[in-house]
């Protein structure tokens, strides 16, 4: 840490540290080969699922032991028991793998396990009555969205928490109203305008939403950009605000539209003269006027007007030089403007 002074290792402390890595490579090496010899002999028994156990707490990167132990669960240990059984062992699975999660939360495979684990639970009634299964299940996905909330606490950006959220409301046998997701992503944007995964999850709920008509889409549209305006002009740097004004004006692209928020961006680029993303959108939609509305706009003025803006962008961000350059050299909107794959 900086600050901080580093303790000299004498050469003696140096060799000790060396033999216990080289110890620890040895121990998983070996767990590794056993685990895998278990493997190849098809060994389903409870000996195998623990050392799958000791190894994944090592690496839990190591998909294939994932996949090893869900052949040992399904070939081993769930045959012939009790469905009651089944879902005690795939709650105790969740267990585990919400421990590694605190320790791993960006880990794609034991993601992956705890989805699995629940789409095996039988859900199904047994002794109890229908009405008290339905009610377990539900509670178990309310369970779930818990724990992607508590995930999302500890990390608002967490892409695997946030596709594990969008799961667990697919799930749900009794789904919750989607504008609560418009306030739960409010709530996480509102803390951070850099979330990008908040304004995704916004932008699935809202084309739901008004696909459904269950929300006015001319007012709700109008409120999107004014909580964009509040964002740009908090920082107008952040990519993820400006990626998701390029999709709210993609969902109607009227004229109108396209002329108000060039002009709103142009005042915020008077104040942010330098603001790369400023002079991108600004030429961005006005490549859009000049494909869309042809016949209605002064071609030769709106063609100039993007030339400029193209040649501050090339001096503002050379990185992007050829790029700049192949727009400028292109007589309609090509690809660059096709709408953000949210």
């Amino acid at each position: 840490m900086h600050g901080i002074k580093r303790a000299r290792l004498t050469e003696e402390e140096r060799e000790a540290r060396r033999r216990r890595e080289l110890s620890k490579i040895d121990e998983f090496t070996k767990l590794s080969d056993a685990t895998l010899a278990r493997k190849k002999e098809r060994d389903w028994s409870r000996d195998a699922f623990d050392l799958t156990t000791l190894l994944l707490q090592i690496n839990p990167e190591f998909y294939t032991i994932w996949n090893y132990r869900r052949l040992i669960l399904l070939n081993g240990l769930f045959v012939n028991v009790p469905a009651e059984l089944v879902k005690d062992i795939l709650l105790d699975e969740l267990g585990m793998t919400m421990s590694a999660l605190k320790a791993h939360p960006k880990v794609y495979w034991i993601w992956n396990h705890r989805r699995w684990c629940l789409e095996q639970i039988p859900y199904g009634p047994g002794q109890e009555s229908e009405s008290h299964y339905a009610g377990w299940k539900q509670t178990a996905w309310d369970r779930e969205l818990t724990v992607a909330e508590k995930m999302l606490d500890v990390d608002a950006r967490n892409f695997h928490a946030w596709g594990y959220r969008r799961y667990v409301l697919d799930s749900m046998p009794n789904p919750r109203p989607e504008s609560n997701e418009l306030i739960y992503t409010a709530r996480k944007i509102e803390a951070n305008f850099s979330n990008f995964s908040a304004w995704h999850q916004r932008s699935k709920a809202l084309a739901s939403l008004w696909t459904q008509g269950k929300l006015d889409e001319s007012k709700s549209r109008e409120d999107e950009f004014e909580l964009l305006r509040n964002a740009m002009y908090t920082d107008p740097n952040d990519q993820s605000v400006w990626i998701y004004h390029r999709w709210l004006v993609g969902t109607e692209s009227s004229r109108e539209i396209l002329e108000r928020e060039i002009v709103a961006i142009q005042e915020l680029l008077d104040e942010q003269p330098d603001s790369k993303w400023c002079l991108e959108s600004i030429s961005y939609y006005k490549r859009l006027l000049l494909n869309k509305y042809t016949s209605e706009v002064d071609v030769n003025v709106l063609s100039e007007e993007i030339r400029s803006l193209l040649d501050r962008l090339e001096t503002l961000d050379p990185a992007r030089q050829r790029r700049y350059q192949d727009l400028r050299k292109r007589k309609r909107v090509g690809t660059d403007l096709q709408q953000k794959n949210w």
